[in-house]
């Protein structure tokens, strides 16, 4: 329920009929125009309406009838011609917020957009009608496709993170958003933003490597923001950390770039002290360099370094006290410059931490001099993360000029939180295709995941899952009663409630490990110009898998899968390395691949023997997921012997990866629908603005059905007439069933009652037939004789 303030709940206590509303348009105070409204809530469920239990998404919609005012007409100032002066106050996509409430106080009631309007000439109303938040979310589904969950028989994503990740897109963001998404020459550039609510995937970059899925949970007890990766040890005295990696999805060139990498970390959760970033680049030869930070919270000391992957390297420290004392949530940032002329960089490291209390810790710019931290050209392969503390939104920027000001590094009103997850759930190796709007899919996903996706009053996503029906709820936040609250009230109870025999189909990988794809092979050399850029694009479709960035090889090595080699001639004469960025995205159907030159002389993408050098290549599963199906059922029931064997089977869908999630899903399905819960129809209530969509209420009724009983509010409907008085439905599912049935004093009769035949006895046909003969000779059937009809 929404929390009212006192003037309000006494309003309410005291059972007040005077209603109020407030209304804006753009932002303009309309209330006084208002001739009547009415909005509309509900879930789009498709369980049967006495289940126990529900989901699906829900889109509220607002109707309005708007007079005019300062003696002209409404639709002379807001119909679809009407002046753009007045008329855009209600235009399709404007801004709508509407208010309600009891006395003189109002509560948050709708928030969205106009979706249509309506003006009849001769009259003085124009009809709007707006959706909320859901509107926002009619955009085009887009998910990536990662490889690394079947090639490594590890979950990649989940169903939440997806549903994140569509609502990301919308501009509806649950923790700090990329920051800089999209791809404009010149300009900074997100190579990685990994979310960490639920997954691994990221629609910037792609998953490499995955931790095991017993080293590690999701959180949200203690996140920075909403979910968190959080190692897990098998035993709680344990210390261990996970390691995750992603390649970036542009491979920009050492020397030549600035990389700035950031996450938020709550060190007072996690099972060690520790955490650490690293930065892998590409050398010649098959060898890496490292770029890393370094936070132990147990010691307080901060380490950014340069050198060798397991090699010569040198740390740069800074033992902060306020690292090892402050408890809690930390935004941690790192930023490498390895700019430079040559052909070697010595990279400048700086690094800023974020307390919990504001604590902003950071030291100057600093050069790393010493020879084992000289990098020389590489590009960026992938960027690790190793943990001991609940991480999320790791991020991975290039392209900044310098060290993010205070207020960017906390990407100050940048954004709004507008969204809310529950656990994930739902674990994905590989994440569904899609199509449709956004908002589409997540309805989708609600549907198979018995969840439940709305926008509150407030213009709040929330997302909750079925998890929710695995205790009968034992407290109200509201009690109705037929004494003053309650004006109708029927009750119904069917037998298609009843489910005690549950079946959910799950697809699941058995054989894990990739195959080669989809390969593409330029035909012709392509020229990339000396400080220019080259761009091509090749045809994919949307059921292939992700491909990353080509590696850049060089004469001494050549790698597997996708690669590219550079040369100073269109003949392949020299390789070169650690000059080109490659940039990798999938548009309109095409896998665009962007090459940009950062020296001074004219490129080739050509092999040593002259041929062209792009080769790209898809992964695909080495198997496709084989359908299994996970069973609730308990022989010998109460509710079977009662009600008979009632069988539901539930959706066979891409989102049901694992049987252990399709197990769940049926259990919570059997428990709701083990026993037929009474349907209460829609129940006409006195107007009390806080009741929200999924409230639990408890209804008593002292005037005929003798009812006592909690239930969820699954429907809202509340309409106010031109005479002001406001009309409240809503729409229950009960929480419990009446009990067992007793059939006290009842003897049920069966169910078939046929005929009573009297049958033959042997010695009766012997007395009629003596002989066999004789028995023959009569011609009579077997059934004849055996029925006694002519014996």
């Amino acid at each position: 329920m929404q929390q009212a303030d006192d003037t309000t709940e006494a309003a309410l206590a005291a059972g007040e009929r005077t209603t109020a509303h407030a209304t804006r348009l753009g932002g303009k105070d309309v209330s006084a125009q208002v001739q009547s409204w009415q909005i509309e809530r509900s879930y789009a469920t498709d369980l049967p309406a006495a289940m126990r239990a529900f989901s699906g998404s829900s889109a509220a919609q607002l109707q309005v009838q708007l007079s005019g005012t300062g003696g002209v007409s409404a639709p002379e100032l807001y119909a679809p011609w009407a002046p753009r002066a007045t008329g855009d106050l209600a235009r399709p996509g404007q801004s709508v917020v509407h208010q309600g409430g009891v006395g003189t106080t109002t509560l948050p009631a709708f928030r969205g957009t106009v979706r249509s309007r309506s003006a009849q000439a001769g009259t003085d109303t124009v009809q709007i009608t707006a959706l909320d938040g859901a509107e926002r979310l009619r955009g085009p589904a887009l998910l990536p496709k990662p490889y690394a969950g079947f090639r490594l028989g590890r979950p990649v994503a989940s169903a939440t993170w997806c549903v994140d990740e569509l609502l990301r897109q919308a501009g509806i963001h649950s923790a700090p958003p990329p920051r800089y998404p999209e791809f404009v020459a010149g300009q900074p550039l997100t190579l990685v933003h990994a979310s960490l609510h639920g997954g691994f995937a990221t629609a910037y970059g792609q998953p490499e490597t995955l931790p095991a899925p017993i080293d590690y949970a999701w959180t949200r007890d203690g996140a920075p923001h909403e979910m968190a990766l959080l190692p897990q040890p098998a035993e709680p005295t344990d210390v261990t950390t996970v390691s995750a990696s992603w390649f970036p999805r542009s491979r920009v060139t050492v020397p030549g770039s600035r990389l700035f990498v950031e996450a938020w970390v709550n060190c007072a959760v996690g099972s060690d002290d520790t955490f650490r970033m690293e930065l892998v680049l590409d050398r010649t030869g098959g060898t890496t360099g490292t770029l890393s930070m370094d936070v132990n919270f147990a010691t307080g000391r901060v380490q950014m370094g340069s050198g060798t992957t397991n090699g010569d390297f040198v740390n740069a420290y800074f033992d902060w006290p306020a690292v090892q004392a402050l408890k809690g949530v930390w935004h941690i940032g790192a930023y490498f410059d390895c700019v430079s002329t040559g052909n070697t960089v010595y990279p400048t490291v700086q690094p800023r931490l974020t307390g919990p209390d504001g604590t902003v810790l950071e030291w100057a710019p600093y050069l790393v001099t010493h020879p084992y931290g000289i990098q020389p050209v590489a590009e960026l392969r992938e960027l690790k993360l190793v943990t001991g503390v609940a991480v999320e939104g790791v991020q991975l920027t290039s392209g900044l000029s310098a060290f993010p000001s205070a207020s960017v590094f906390a990407q100050t009103d940048t954004w709004t939180k507008a969204a809310e997850l529950d656990d994930a759930i739902l674990p994905l190796h590989a994440v569904p295709r899609v199509s449709g709007s956004q908002w589409e899919v997540i309805g989708q996903i609600a549907k198979v995941a018995m969840s439940t996706a709305e926008f509150d009053e407030r213009g709040v996503f929330r997302w909750r899952n079925h998890t929710r029906f695995r205790t009968t709820p034992t407290e109200a936040d509201l009690t109705l009663t037929s004494v003053r609250e309650i004006a109708s009230l029927t009750l119904t109870e069917e037998i298609d409630a009843c489910r005690n025999y549950v079946v959910q189909p799950a697809k699941v990988f058995e054989n894990f490990g990739v195959d080669e794809g989809t390969t593409y092979n330029d035909t012709a050399v392509r020229t990339v110009p000396a400080n220019g850029t080259l761009t091509a694009s090749y045809v994919m479709a949307d059921e292939e898998f992700d491909i990353g960035p080509p590696a850049t090889d060089d004469d001494s090595v050549t790698t597997a899968g996708s690669q590219v080699r550079f040369a100073t001639t269109a003949a392949g004469t020299t390789a070169v390395k650690g000059a080109v960025d490659v940039l990798t995205r999938r548009e309109d159907g095409y896998l665009v691949v962007r090459f940009t030159n950062r020296t001074a002389q004219t490129l080739y993408t050509a092999k040593k023997d002259g041929t062209p050098s792009v080769y790209l290549m898809t992964l695909k599963p080495k198997a496709d997921p084989v359908e299994r199906s996970a069973t609730a059922y308990v022989a010998g029931t109460a509710s079977e012997r009662y009600y008979g064997r009632q069988e539901h089977t539930g959706e066979s869908t891409d989102w049901i990866q694992d049987l252990a999630s399709a197990k769940a899903l049926a259990d919570s399905m059997y428990n709701a629908g083990l026993y037929p819960v009474p349907v209460i129809g829609d129940v006409e209530v006195l107007y009390d603005p806080r009741i929200q969509l999924g409230d639990v209420v408890r209804l008593t009724d002292t005037s005929g059905t003798l009812l006592n009983t909690l239930a969820w509010v699954v429907g809202i409907s509340t309409a106010e007439s031109a005479d002001g008085g406001v009309r409240q439905t809503l729409t229950l599912r009960g929480t419990r069933t009446n009990g067992t049935p007793a059939d006290t004093g009842l003897t049920p009769d069966t169910a078939s009652d046929p005929a009573v035949v009297t049958l033959s006895r042997y010695s009766e046909v012997a007395s009629a037939f003596p002989t066999l003969s004789a028995l023959t000779a009569s011609g009579f059937t077997w059934g004849e004789i055996k029925e006694s009809a002519y014996v």
